[in-house]
C-alpha cells in the first residue's frame, strides 16, 4: 500500500507543473485532446485494468502461427488422410491421423505400437510417412523431428503418451 501512495505522490508532484499548463490551454483544444484519451482508451482498456479491477485479456501469442498450420493442413490434407497411403488401423474406416517417423527411433517404434492399439480400440487408420523418403511433405509442414503426429486441425511434435492422442482423437 505504502509504495502505491508513494508512487502516487511522485507521479502528482511530477505532473503538477504540467497540470497548471493544461488548465492555460485554451477551451477549443480541450475537446480534441479528450476526445483522443477517450479514443485510446476505448482501444485499450487493459490500461485501466488495475483501476477498473478488470483483468487484462491473454494476448494470442500463436493466433497467426496456429492459423498458418490449419492453412498448411488444409491444403496438405488430401495426401495426408488419403485411405490408399499405406498404414494401419481398421481398412475401412476415415484415416484420421497422419503418423511421421524415421529409421532407427527408438521413440517411433513405442509411438506406432501404442498408435496401433488406439486405433483398433477406437477404430480409426492411420497414413504413415517416413520423415526421410517423405521430406518434402515434413518440411512443407514445419516437421522437423520423429514420431509426429498431423491431425486434420493440428499438429503434435514429438512422441505423445497415447492418453493425450486418444483425448485430441475423441473430442
Amino acid at each position: 500500500m505504502l509504495p502505491r501512495l508513494f508512487g502516487a505522490a511522485l507521479l502528482g508532484g511530477l505532473l503538477l507543473p504540467y497540470a497548471a499548463t493544461a488548465q492555460d490551454i485554451g477551451a477549443q483544444s480541450r475537446p480534441p485532446l479528450g476526445s483522443a484519451i477517450r479514443e485510446v482508451l476505448i482501444a485499450t482498456p487493459e490500461l485501466l485494468s488495475e483501476i477498473t479491477g478488470l483483468s487484462r485479456p491473454a494476448p494470442d501469442l500463436y493466433g497467426e502461427e496456429a492459423e498458418r498450420d490449419r492453412a498448411t493442413l488444409d491444403q496438405a490434407a488430401p495426401q495426408l488422410f488419403d485411405p490408399a497411403q499405406p498404414g494401419f488401423g481398421p481398412t475401412d474406416a476415415p484415416t484420421r491421423l497422419a503418423f511421421f517417423t524415421a529409421k532407427d527411433c527408438p521413440d517411433c517404434t513405442r509411438a506406432e505400437d501404442e498408435l496401433r492399439t488406439l486405433a483398433q480400440r477406437l477404430g480409426f487408420r492411420v497414413a504413415v510417412f517416413d520423415i526421410g523418403s517423405d521430406a518434402a511433405l515434413a518440411r512443407s509442414l514445419g516437421l522437423d523431428m520423429a514420431p509426429s503426429y498431423v491431425l486434420p486441425d493440428m499438429m503434435l511434435r514429438g512422441a505423445m503418451p497415447a492418453i493425450v492422442l486418444e483425448r485430441y482423437l475423441t473430442e
